[in-house]
């Protein structure tokens, strides 16, 4: 069971913008990966062969930002029951002196592979994340 997941990202060279920190883009980028990830990580293995997961709604806090070289550490984590088809997924990115500078709180709908239909997330589903 993984209810929480972190995960550490670097600000490459190619993430920077002409503002000289992390694009948005990027941010949300990392806000995807961590979700694939935590799945990866924590969902049972018939679950990751019969469903994925798509992104139907991002909302994203900016507080702070970071630089080339410099790390944050990405917290996730389900946030409440499904709705349905829907889950909300919660991210915190905190800089190396633990502040929390980006926060995202992202839907995500779940569709079995075979008739890439919606599908009723169960709760046996997010059990492993809870």
């Amino acid at each position: 069971m993984t209810a929480r997941f972190r995960q550490e990202f670097v600000a490459e060279p190619q993430h920077i913008d002409e503002l000289g920190h992390v694009n948005n883009t990027v941010w949300v980028g990392w806000v995807q990966d961590m979700a694939t990830a935590h799945w990866q990580a924590a969902a049972d293995a018939e679950h990751r062969e019969r469903f994925f997961w798509v992104v139907i709604r991002h909302e994203i806090d900016y507080r702070g930002n970071i630089g080339p070289g410099e790390t944050v550490t990405g917290e996730t984590w389900i946030e409440g029951g499904p709705k349905g088809a829907k889950s909300l997924r919660r991210v915190d990115f905190r800089d190396s002196e633990g502040r929390l500078i980006v926060s995202a709180a992202t839907t995500w709908a779940m569709l079995e592979r075979e008739s890439q239909r919606l599908a009723r997330v169960r709760p046996e589903i997010l059990a492993p994340f809870q």
